[in-house]
């Protein structure tokens, strides 16, 4: 994937949004105002997901891709190559996980008044 195709496919995510919270290059995707990705535009070899704290660990055992992201809290942060040989596929998949962290982290309430819409398959 390029960083293109990363940004497309964030947004296809139900209310997904983006912005620059912290400076003018990093470029944030959030659902609900939580973020789930960041990439730098900069420096678009690598960007940055959330994860499962125990998947995370068996991601970065498994692809010399996907390492703790050095900026942001390593149990909860990878950074994943677009250099390297991850497929499409498993890409989308990371971010899709991604997203899921963050929304089952929000209120119930917010996932309750959105549940059809914040779905991901």
């Amino acid at each position: 994937m390029n960083v293109e195709s990363v940004r497309d496919y964030c947004l296809s995510l139900p209310l997904a949004t983006e912005d620059f919270p912290f400076d003018e290059t990093t470029l944030a995707f959030r659902v609900m105002g939580k973020i789930f990705a960041m990439i730098d535009l900069e420096e678009t070899e690598w960007f940055v997901l959330k994860c499962d704290p125990d998947y995370a660990v068996e991601l970065r055992d498994t692809y010399p891709e996907i390492k703790g992201a050095w900026h942001m809290n390593k149990k909860y942060w990878n950074q994943v190559s677009l250099s390297g040989t991850l497929t499409d596929r498993l890409v989308e998949g990371l971010i899709r996980h991604s997203y899921a962290e963050v929304v089952k982290k929000l209120s119930r309430k917010v996932r309750q008044d959105n549940a059809v819409i914040l779905t991901v398959e």
